[in-house]
């Protein structure tokens, strides 16, 4: 018996199939990672280390600290291992150094206010957001978490509100450490009080 010129058996069909399958599939996959919008940027801190890690680490730039008092990245370092291992006081220690050899820093305010703020002294760490704010108007993350003290420990919804309407000019895409849009959250305050 012959076969049709055309006759594809079925195992050679089956196994065409299967591949084309796994070929759209992987297709699909990269160009979702290659192609999609870029998401809402989040703001986050790098992952803790572990704890013997922290630690040993810690020794080291009091250590560096100690042999050179004026190396500001040194102190710097050193208060975002207090930050990371939550030891506040002393991490406003070592932010507050850095700054006194280097006062004009956005970045290393917004974490010394943040520390103020893990302190129990959330005026201060108003204060320190506004420092940092007079230095970049525009400082993203000043603005985020003077909202941030605002609403949460001083109880002023309307200041925090302000604040946050105030990173919305800036970025408009603005996103808290969750990933929820600041826009969002201004709409949710505004809501509630309205209730």
């Amino acid at each position: 018996m012959s076969m049709p010129e055309n006759y594809i058996k079925k195992q050679t069909f089956l196994i065409g199939l299967a591949v084309s399958l796994i070929i759209g599939f992987l297709g699909g996959v990269a160009f979702s990672v290659y192609k999609s919008p870029d998401s809402v940027p989040v703001a986050q801190s790098p992952p803790p280390l572990p704890q013997n890690q922290s630690a040993g680490n810690i020794a080291s730039l009091e250590h560096a600290t100690g042999e050179h008092p004026d190396n500001v990245e040194a102190w710097i370092q050193l208060g975002h291992a207090y930050f990371d291992s939550n030891q506040p006081a002393k991490a406003i220690y070592a932010y507050n150094k850095s700054l006194e050899l280097s006062p004009d820093s956005p970045a290393v305010l917004t974490d010394l206010g943040v520390m103020y703020r893990r302190n129990n002294q959330p005026r201060q760490a108003i204060a320190v957001f506004d420092r940092a704010l007079r230095i970049n108007p525009r400082f993203e993350p000043a603005l985020f978490n003077k909202g941030v003290v605002l609403l949460n420990d001083l109880k002023e919804t309307g200041n925090a509100i302000r604040s946050w309407q105030q990173l919305l000019k800036i970025n408009p895409l603005a996103a808290g450490p969750n990933g929820e849009p600041v826009s969002k959250m201004i709409s949710s305050l505004a809501a509630r009080s309205r209730k």
